[in-house]
């Protein structure tokens, strides 16, 4: 544990994640918001592994926590930054924090099972009934420990989001405080572990509310003023339910993986919940953190909105340069699942469309689709897009196409001229006259400006395409021979 420098300011805010699996966007904007508080107040942002479940923690789950808060701008190298520390390196003070409780009468062993409270009690649903207090039991294998909570008054938690909420103390059972085989439950291991790295403010989920009297009267019991609260909503989807991983798509490396672009994910988690005023969300970290109250976040729900996550996205991926944004795209157009080889990949060809591409793409993933036309042999034919453009007139319209595109100047400027000439001739303005150009040439009604693409591609290959979609307009326009009546003779 170290403690904070000479000069420096004494918040120490924490993120304590268990590495049980891919890193949850609720868990990123928690950390976010520990982050902005230790940025903006000069103070120290604690990572806490909470590794105690050794029958779901993996290591790699530790290592993507790790590059998860990077990708999020939260780094190891950071001043602002200590840790990470592990829980389970702290097993010796918890389990000495548990006997001192014991030792001091705030806590005794309790041998009870369940089918014995049910048994006294007669009801399945009650809560423990404290029978073991005053029976004087000592440790032994089995015996759990519990807290001895307040009979009388109430147990008050100043929070900065959700005010002042109060437990009355007969509402508190004795709860436990380490199992039968001595070791801490969570509720004082994490006690402990604040205590030992010198938190002053825990800013966590809601879900963890209910905790927090018991966790208070476990930071009093053991001699120390509890820290600050601040208990932020929960998120939720577009039917107002709480995410799940089960049902949702909560991990943050998925999101990452489609082509969301970190600083954009950083400035929408910053903003569930939060607000920082005059209308404004698309703004820089440094900004947000310049702004952010805690006391400013709101304690309803926040819905995570995808639809505004990939607006968001646009509009970061509009801030960059044509040469960052073409850097960005490089892991799709030469990851392995591309639909072209590697070697038909044509870094030049990109870079001629990619300020066609730079405008139009909401998310990195989708340059593959918009691209995919220039490195393939033969458009992927979308057959939705084909069935919409190709109606009736369509092969008259390509053949003439095809034929004044043989010898026009092959420059985009020419190439709309031309179809627009040929479309009016067929009685169609140019945006129904380019649909089947469109179509047989790229596979898809929608994508890059056509004509520009066109030029890029060039005129060969072109045209090769516009045959090969003439041709596929004969053989459905030609009956089959079993479709062919029979001749009477």
């Amino acid at each position: 544990m170290t403690s904070p420098a000479p000069g420096s300011s004494s918040t120490r805010v924490r993120f304590a994640p268990s590495p049980t699996g891919m890193f949850h966007v609720g868990g990123a904007r928690s950390a976010l918001f520990n982050w902005a508080v230790a940025k903006q107040q000069g103070g120290t942002f604690v990572l806490r592994i909470e590794d105690t479940d050794a029958s779901r923690n993996q290591p790699e789950w530790v290592d993507g926590i790790l590059s998860a808060m990077e990708a999020l701008g939260i780094r190891k190298d950071d001043p602002a930054f200590e840790g990470p520390y592990y829980q389970s390196e702290n097993a010796g003070i918890q389990k000495d924090a548990a006997q001192r409780l014991f030792t001091e009468g705030k806590a005794y062993y309790c041998d009870c099972t369940r089918d014995a409270l049910i048994a006294r009690t007669g009801n399945q649903q009650t809560g423990y009934d404290g029978f073991c207090r005053d029976r004087g039991l000592e440790y032994a294998e089995g015996r759990a420990l519990r807290f001895r909570t307040p009979d009388e008054g109430e147990t008050q938690v100043v929070d900065l989001i959700r005010g002042t909420p109060t437990f009355p103390n007969a509402n508190l059972e004795d709860f436990v405080i380490a199992r039968g085989n001595g070791s801490p439950v969570f509720l004082l291991a994490n006690v402990v572990d604040d205590i030992d790295e010198n938190i002053t403010l825990v800013m966590r989920a809601e879900e963890h509310l209910p905790n927090t009297p018991k966790q208070q009267l476990l930071w009093e019991a053991l001699g120390h003023t509890p820290p600050q609260w601040a208990h932020m909503p929960v998120i939720v989807n577009e039917k107002r339910q709480k995410l799940s991983k089960r049902r949702d798509k909560v991990a943050l490396e998925d999101y990452l993986a489609e082509g969301i672009l970190p600083d954009a994910m950083v400035n929408y988690l910053m903003l569930l919940g939060w607000a920082p005023g005059n209308d404004e969300e698309i703004l820089p970290f440094d900004e947000l953190v310049r702004r952010f109250r805690v006391e400013d976040i709101n304690s309803s729900s926040a819905f995570f909105d995808v639809k505004k996550l990939t607006a968001f996205n646009g509009e970061y991926i509009r801030a960059l340069s044509v040469e960052d944004f073409a850097a960005a795209c490089a892991p799709w157009l030469r990851a392995p699942a591309a639909p072209w080889a590697p070697d038909q990949f044509d870094q030049k060809v990109f870079d001629a469309v990619a300020p066609l591409a730079h405008s139009r793409v909401a998310l990195l993933s989708e340059i593959t689709n918009n691209v995919d036309f220039l490195f393939l042999d033969a458009p992927i034919i979308d057959e939705d897009s084909w069935n919409k453009a190709m109606k009736t007139g369509a092969a008259g319209l390509l053949t003439d196409v095809r034929a004044a595109l043989a010898d026009v100047a092959w420059e985009a400027e020419a190439l709309k001229d031309t179809v627009t000439t040929v479309g009016e001739a067929h009685g169609m303005k140019l945006g129904k006259a380019q649909a089947p150009v469109r179509v047989a040439v790229t596979g898809r009604r929608i994508g890059l400006p056509l004509f520009e693409s066109l030029e890029v591609l060039g005129r060969e290959r072109t045209l090769v395409r516009i045959d090969a979609a003439l041709a596929r307009l004969v053989q459905a326009a030609t009956p089959s021979d079993a479709e062919v009546p029979a001749t009477a003779e």
